[in-house]
Parts: C-alpha cells; structure tokens; sequence
C-alpha cells in the first residue's frame, strides 16, 4: 500500500514466446519445468538504477524476481510501464537473463500509479485477454495483480473485472498461480481489502495467493504490525472461505518494503530476518519485497530509488528472502 507514492513519483537468449509454454514429452509444458519460487522480491527497470538480476542471483542464492509493472500501452494493450514493449525490450532480456541463470518471474501488472489495464478494459472478458497476452508472451506459471489506489483497489467495479478476469485465467491456464497484492491495515484488510477477498470467494475466483503489504503506517514496529495484518489477513480468509489456519496460512503472502519506507518507517535487516521466519514457520506461499533496486547500503540517504536509506552491505535483503 502507498509503496508507489513517493518513489513512483521519482548475451541475451532467444526470444521467449508463447511457444514457450508448448509441450515437452510427457505433456509437461516449459512453464511446467520451471517453477516460480515462492520467494520473488520486486525488480523494476524503470528507474532505480536496475541491477543485473544475474550479479543479484549469484550473490544471493535468489531464483525468482516479481517484474514490475506492466500497465495499459493504450487501451486494453499491455506495456511494461506503458511505453516499453511487451517484448523486444530491457524487460524481456532481464527475463532471459534470469531463465537463463536457473530461474524464474513473476510480472506485476498494476501498482500504485500509472495508467492500468484494469479501468481500460471494459469487460472481465477483455481484460483476461490482456492478461493472457503477458502470459503467452513469456510462458509463464505466474501472475501477480498489484491492486491499489482509488482507480482499481477502491473501485468495486473494477475490482469485480479484475478477479472475474482472472477467474478466466485459471480456467484457460490449468495449474497458473494467480496472485493479489493489496494494502492493509494494521490489524489486516480495510473495507476494500475486505470485499476483494468475499468477492473472490463469491465469484469463484481461485485466486491462489493473497498477498499484503503491510508498511506505511506512521509506525516504529514493523515487525509487531507485519504479523498483526498478516493474522488478520489469516482470519478474513478463514471467514470467506471456510479454511483452517493451515490452510489461510498457505494461500498468504507478504510483501514489504526494505530500509526506509514513504513515511521513513524502518524494516532493519534483523527487522526483515524476523518477519521472514515468521511467515516460513507459519506456511506462508510468498515473500516479496520493494525492491532489489533499493537494496543496496545508503545511510542517511532517505526514502529514493537506488538504495535503502540504511546501513547495509549490498542485496543482503534479497538474500535474507532467498531463505524463505
């Protein structure tokens, strides 16, 4: 939640296609061979001084990145924020860069700002489309849904498009994880984190993972807050659909914000060591963070783009996550 609002405003391999994800012998499809890992912290090449995903790999043991952001090129047309081509371009040679590496992405469509896919498509149908064009583009075995801010996360109609479309998704992708990213409070989802999560399980959605981002609270215990949105996460999903603690535990997620966030609250790296092994010993399916590009020391530097505004030897948060 908010994590856009301040910092927003701020040899390649063969292209991969939808021919990607066409079957291997014994019907097992490329996407198949590669599993997303549940650990996949946030990576943006539009700003921040990208790294090489390869150099973070090998200096931290991480496989899986969540690619940020693919929004509306024009209409119901997806773009890597906006301008940069769905394929051809830096996004698509840091995908094969990581594929090639051993690992795997997660694209984010959505976030904080930007113009999105989900107001300019305007039926489920349509937006499914669009979604399925980032999916065949690259073969991929998962999606994340970055709903925020007045125009999809408050806007109960484009909230039913978004989970109705990937409702479609599931169903023309068998075996796809579907993930939701939403902003919460500190005791777990407001109104309209709420209503996503009961219209889900009123549509039928089958949305595999619901993913919070428990920062920007004004707070100076991230970890006692993180914990407490994640277990009323826990108990809102037990509500809607009927599950154990178990069971909400692992369709849950964390997502947080490494060093300084917008409102200068503080997740150390012990702070971030914590509230991973929390969520590893309570089952959840993903850890994430925002982002690889600010995971590098800066102390003193304040909330920015390259770096995390603490002290900190280089990617030693995205090595903390490859624990997870």
């Amino acid at each position: 939640m908010r994590r856009r609002s301040v910092l927003a405003a701020l040899s390649v391999v063969a292209t991969v296609t939808a021919a990607t994800a066409a079957l291997l012998p014994g019907g097992a499809s490329a996407a198949d061979e590669r599993a997303v890992s549940p650990a996949a912290p946030y990576l943006y090449l539009g700003w921040g001084d990208p790294p090489s995903p390869a150099t973070v790999m090998d200096a931290t043991g991480i496989r899986s990145f969540t690619m940020a952001f693919v929004l509306s090129g024009g209409g119901c047309s997806p773009a890597w924020d906006s301008t940069r081509p769905l394929t051809g371009g830096v996004d698509e040679q840091a995908i094969n860069e990581i594929r090639a590496a051993g690992g795997d992405v997660v694209p984010s469509l959505g976030g904080w700002s930007g113009n999105k896919l989900g107001p300019n498509c305007s039926s489920p149908e349509e937006l499914a489309g669009a979604y399925q064009q980032v999916i065949d583009a690259y073969g991929l075995s998962a999606i994340d849904i970055d709903i925020e801010n007045t125009d999809e996360f408050e806007n109960e109609v484009v909230q039913d498009r978004i989970l109705n479309a990937l409702k479609i998704v599931e169903q023309n992708n068998p075996g796809i994880q579907t993930i939701i990213t939403f902003g919460t409070t500190t005791t777990g989802p407001n109104y309209y984190g709420g209503r996503l999560i009961d219209q889900a399980a009123a549509l039928g959605a089958n949305i595999d993972v619901f993913t919070i981002m428990p920062f920007d609270f004004g707070s100076s215990d991230i970890y006692t807050d993180t914990v407490a949105a994640a277990t009323g996460l826990k108990d809102r999903l037990k509500s809607a659909f009927g599950w154990s603690d178990a069971e909400a535990f692992s369709h849950m997620g964390i997502s947080g914000m490494n060093g300084l966030s917008d409102q200068q609250e503080m997740t150390s790296l012990d702070t971030w060591t914590g509230i991973r092994d929390w969520a590893k010993s309570n089952g959840l399916a993903r850890l994430a963070f925002w982002a690889v590009n600010r995971d590098r020391g800066c102390p003193g530097g304040g909330v920015v783009s390259n770096c995390s505004g603490i002290d900190q030897p280089d990617w030693e948060f995205t090595r903390i996550t490859a624990g997870f």
